[in-house]
């Protein structure tokens, strides 16, 4: 064992620091390990805002924020969870804006909100439209503040379990070469997601599902992973974000003929809808021929320069630089893309997983607080929330417990099995095999999901995962091998998307971000009101858990 702590933090996103800045209040010994700076994390990506009834608008409070969540869950996210989020949510905003984090202000000083799809008030607290960066920054001012020790560039590669609990990580040490073993008494994984599993995807080239598929690979169930969210405005052809933030501010879509074609879709809420909503919407629009190069329009033009300036410039910077547009004087050709994971470690309203000692938290667990479809702003709010309370219940757990013991042969075998795959010499490069899996999953799962395309997908991934095993590292050094990590890393995305697929195939409805017109259009609560879950024995076991209902029953799903 190279080092050992009480609280051992896998990600360092603003989840991770979270979970890692509670633990160590509460008196515990805590690391954080990360397979990039911190601050490098994808969180800094998330650009429109932070979900908060702070009170600015009349008709906001907790209560309406929670049933906004529910109904924009689609009712599959567990109500006990997301009322904890909403209760809690004002308090941990105040607390991050004390700690320094930077808020957009109105006239009179307060925290500026705007809109965001699927909310019955403005609630989205937002710095500009560079929320997660300025959040990033603020909580890692908080981890140096405290002096957390973070082994950076460490890529964790198997959970250490034994006597039934959790006991560590085994890494790879990026910067130096080699296994490094760091016992805990809990571990928090706060990974982030799994967006790499798509050629067009909002997200980060580290957003591989680590840790989702190290709880996997340890016995742990994860939770609705067919629900895959697809945000309406990404840039062709990269995935990269467009905020939702520009909708709030009253930004348009238009189709090929100019037309609000959202009119069609959600007549009340039109821009606003939920992002499942206006996802299928685009799509339908692109199919049927009423796209340009297989986009839609963003129209910004009427808000006039100064307010594009003033609240989104990080949008306009990113238009003008892999678009070529001005979106002060053109609109911003958009489609969906893949973004956010609903999907994840199964976990309770404290983090705590199936095994003892292992925790998660972000995007990389599943609490639920968003069911089949996240609203906008919810995603920061639950990485501040559901992070702090893993720290808090892990940190506690740890100092009423006392042993770390990493067993000889666990390390010995991990050592073996790395020694193998670096040594082999004839193979396929990890590259081919990726890219293939993140187009096919692009066309089989993507925003509309389809019986046989489903299927074909999951003999495309057990083909995969077949070449999987003779695939070649070509870097044999030890000193910042990606090639090693990127073969690591494309072992975890085969293994999700199986899971995925499987889930998909079991799910005969369409609920949220899990739509199937063409074979089951409607949502089915009688059948399918519940949670998929899948563990792993020879391939993906599925198995079904019931949703948690406290004041709110299924009703049908407008906008």
């Amino acid at each position: 064992m190279d080092a050992k702590h009480d609280v051992l933090v896998v990600g360092a996103g603003c989840a991770g620091m979270r979970a890692a800045i509670e633990a160590f209040d509460v008196g515990a010994d805590v690391a954080m390990i990360s397979k990039i700076h911190p601050t490098r994390s994808h969180s800094g990506a998330a650009e429109g805002g932070i979900n908060a009834a702070l009170g600015n608008a009349s008709e906001d409070d907790p209560e309406q924020h929670a049933y906004d969540t529910v109904k924009g869950s689609d009712y599959l996210g567990d109500q006990d969870a997301i009322e904890i989020l909403c209760q809690e949510a004002p308090d941990d905003v105040y607390q991050l804006e004390h700690w320094g984090a930077v808020f957009s202000r109105t006239e009179d000083g307060r925290i500026a909100q705007r809109p965001f799809g699927a909310a019955g008030a403005p609630r989205t607290a937002y710095a500009a439209d560079i929320t997660g960066h300025v959040l990033v920054q603020v909580l890692y001012e908080q981890i140096v503040k405290r002096d957390i020790l973070t082994y950076e560039e460490y890529f964790a590669w198997k959970l250490v379990v034994d006597d039934g609990r959790c006991q560590g990580v085994i890494c790879w040490d990026l910067l130096n070469g080699g296994l490094k073993v760091i016992g805990a008494k809990t571990v928090i994984l706060a990974t982030g997601g799994a967006g790499r599993l798509y050629t067009g995807t909002t997200n980060a080239y580290a957003c591989t599902g680590d840790g989702m598929a190290l709880a996997l690979r340890v016995g742990v169930p994860l939770k609705d992973m067919e629900m895959m969210q697809f945000h309406p405005t990404t840039l062709a052809p990269t995935g990269v974000l467009i905020t939702e933030g520009c909708r709030g501010e009253g930004a348009y879509l238009l189709n090929a003929e100019g037309e609000r074609f959202l009119e069609r879709y959600a007549p009340n809420a039109m821009e606003l809808a939920s992002r499942d909503v206006i996802s299928r919407a685009e799509q339908t629009e692109i199919d049927e021929g009423r796209g340009i190069d297989g986009n839609v329009l963003l129209d910004l033009r009427h808000l006039g320069a100064e307010k594009i300036i003033e609240r989104l410039h990080g949008t306009r910077e990113l238009a003008q630089t892999f678009a070529g547009v001005d979106p002060i004087y053109e609109p911003i050709p958009v489609r969906p893309g893949a973004h956010y994971h609903m999907g994840g470690v199964d976990t309770d309203v404290w983090g705590l997983t199936a095994l003892e000692g292992l925790y998660s938290a972000g995007e990389a667990a599943c609490v639920s607080v968003h069911g089949a479809n996240r609203l906008g702003g919810n995603a920061l709010m639950e990485t501040i929330t559901y992070g702090k309370r893993a720290g808090r219940h892990a940190a506690e757990w740890a100092l009423s417990n006392t042993t770390v013991t990493v067993p000889e042969g666990i390390v010995s075998d991990a050592d073996s099995e790395l020694r193998e795959l670096l040594a082999r010499t004839e193979g396929e490069r990890p590259w081919k095999i990726r890219d293939e899996l993140a187009r096919t999953m692009h066309e089989n799962f993507g925003v509309f999901r389809r019986e046989d395309q489903m299927q074909r997908q999951g003999e495309i991934v057990d083909r995969l995962r077949e070449r999987f095993r003779s695939v070649v590292v070509e870097d044999k050094g030890m000193l910042f091998n990606s090639d090693l990590t990127q073969a690591l890393e494309l072992g975890f995305l085969l293994e999700l998307a199986q899971c995925m697929v499987v889930c998909g195939l079991a799910r005969k409805e369409s609920r949220g971000a899990h739509a199937r017109p063409h074979d089951y259009p409607d949502r089915d609560d009688e059948n399918f009101l519940k949670h998929t879950l899948v563990t792993w024995h020879d391939g993906p076991q599925l198995d079904w858990k019931p949703v948690t209902m406290t004041k709110w029953q299924p009703q049908e799903r407008t906008y």
